[in-house]
């Protein structure tokens, strides 16, 4: 994949409309072009699923999303489903049909991030790895206290600089993901955080990691607008995750009446 990778987003939501109008909790899809080491273009369709299990139309929903790539585009695409609920959904064996004598077998790759364990996903070459650790460690939320949550917050942040891999805008951007995903309200606890990185990086007089969050936030709102960028993370935190509307809101930095207006217009 020498060529890097490019998002498809335009080209999904006009195969399927259906996924802004849904609500609750869905099908995240993305659809991204890559190339593979021969210079050949590839699609991914990737499907994160909320939810442990599969439900009964979710290998057929997965099936109707492949064939309307496919059909449009005529390219070599994959598929694969990540699931990221608290247990480990029941081995599907994908979509069949059968009618007179005409008959599909449609199967994808599936994916469970509880599939590997702390300790492997540390010693993996990958930075999908951490981003895997720091979503189980995101299932803990509201389960155990903010600041045994705080220490696995810190041992994925230590894994991500100890690799020598990303220069500093790179663990910035993952920094700002790990803080956002994982999220934790103690003022006191995120400035120990924000500490322990300027210990780790060397970096004790440069931008912490919360004037990072911020500084993003405003890039992002020059692209879009920052009413635009605000409600996109809301819908996004609405339709992705289990989160109270005091969470978002805090999160989004926003009232609870923004989150409230957002969330009717998900439901119409």
């Amino acid at each position: 994949m020498q060529r890097g990778f490019e998002f498809m987003d335009k080209e999904l939501m006009e195969l399927f409309p259906e996924l802004e109008k849904k609500g609750g909790n869905r099908l995240v899809d993305m659809l991204v072009k890559v190339y593979s080491s021969e210079g050949q273009e590839e699609w991914l369709l990737i499907h994160l699923e909320i939810q442990a299990q599969h439900d009964r139309q979710f290998s057929r929903r997965m099936f109707q999303y492949f064939y309307r790539i496919y059909d449009r585009y005529d390219v070599p695409i994959t598929a694969i489903a990540v699931f990221t609920g608290h247990q480990k959904p029941v081995k599907s064996d994908g979509f069949h049909y059968h009618f007179l004598g005409t008959e599909i077998q449609y199967t994808y790759n599936a994916y469970h991030i509880l599939e590997h364990t702390e300790e492997q996903l540390l010693s993996m070459n990958n930075p999908f790895a951490l981003i895997v650790l720091a979503a189980q460690k995101a299932l803990l939320m509201n389960r155990i206290p903010e600041h045994e949550l705080a220490k696995h917050r810190l041992t994925i942040a230590r894994a991500l600089i100890a690799s020598k891999r990303y220069d500093n805008e790179r663990i910035k951007r993952f920094l700002y993901f790990l803080k956002t995903f994982i999220y934790i309200g103690n003022s006191e606890i995120n400035n120990t955080f924000d500490y322990e990185i300027d210990l780790l990086t060397g970096n004790t007089s440069t931008m912490g990691i919360i004037e990072t969050i911020q500084m993003l936030t405003q890039e992002e709102g020059r692209e879009k607008g920052l009413e635009e960028a605000k409600t996109t993370f809301v819908k996004n935190l609405l339709q992705n995750t289990d989160f109270t509307f005091s969470k978002i809101a805090a999160l989004a930095d926003v009232p609870l009446s923004f989150v409230e207006k957002i969330q009717q217009e998900i439901n119409r």
